[in-house]
């Protein structure tokens, strides 16, 4: 199945059409990638990023492919090959034995739906740990096992267990706990501390909310009001239960704080677009 879902792809900075991509590119060797959400062929959040992206390949004691305003060039080359309201777009660096490419292209965006926003979504324990969980890395295997296990048990995230029976972070997200009105979250050297978790965070010392870091064990999950995940593509997302630990999905401090984390993305969006 080929990954890219647009038309176009740039390789190396060159357009070329998706009957041209090469999944190898993406899944041979080791690959440093970043996803960025699309909104109206502008990306959020673009120097956040370009940040991540840029320590990434650094801890992985690799070289930068393509510099941030190359990155940022290819980025508009490729929004004006077609219009879409929003989707999500992939920056891979492939370091293939001799062979070194950068590919910009969109992949198929799967985002919550308004139900799942109000309803909540089911969340799985999972047990794993990132080898380097500070660095963006595709680990294949890993995602494989786990999305075969989210599809037995129907469930949309898995949540990370490590040895000591303590949640770190979501497959492909970031974890928080609420009680009351404090959030509890993994420390940063634990994880792969999001975009969206970043800005999360940044809301909550601006409006004075109380945040705890620490990992939280699988046996106290029940004690919180609440559980939910940040990321590209969920935003702030709200679990229904985790295993078979239930919540109440009516909770206004998440809904807040998911209007506050908008405001956010729109600030970014203004911000890319001025320095065009």
């Amino acid at each position: 199945m080929n990954e890219c879902f647009g038309k176009k792809f740039i390789l190396n900075g060159k357009l070329q059409s998706s009957d041209h991509f090469d999944n190898s590119l993406v899944y041979e060797g080791d690959s440093v990638y970043e996803v960025l959400r699309m909104v109206k062929g502008l990306p959020v959040f673009f120097y956040d990023h370009m940040d991540r992206l840029e320590t990434s390949v650094m801890l992985q004691n690799k070289k930068m492919l393509a510099d941030r305003n190359s990155l940022r060039r290819d980025i508009i080359k490729l929004s004006k090959t077609e219009k879409k309201k929003e989707i999500n777009l992939k920056i891979v660096f492939n370091y293939n034995n001799n062979s070194e490419n950068y590919l910009i292209y969109y992949i198929e965006p799967i985002y919550p739906s308004e139900e799942q926003f109000k309803k909540g979504v089911k969340g799985i324990l999972y047990h794993a740990e990132r080898k380097h969980p500070e660095s963006k890395v595709i680990n294949h295997k890993l995602r494989s096992s786990i999305y075969h296990k989210l599809i037995l048990e129907g469930g949309y995230e898995a949540l990370l267990v490590n040895e000591e029976n303590c949640v770190t972070e979501g497959s492909r997200s970031n974890i928080f706990f609420l009680k009351g009105e404090k959030l509890v979250t993994a420390p940063d050297d634990k994880i792969l501390s999001g975009i969206t978790r970043k800005y999360v965070l940044e809301i909550c010392r601006e409006q004075n909310i109380d945040v705890e870091f620490r990992c939280v064990n699988v046996d106290e999950i029940g004690d919180f009001d609440a559980v939910f995940m940040t990321g590209t593509s969920p935003t702030v997302l709200q679990f229904c239960c985790v295993n078979d630990i239930y919540f109440n999905i009516r909770m206004p401090f998440i809904v807040r704080l998911r209007e506050l984390y908008l405001r956010k993305v729109e600030e970014s969006l203004r911000m890319f677009a001025e320095n065009n």
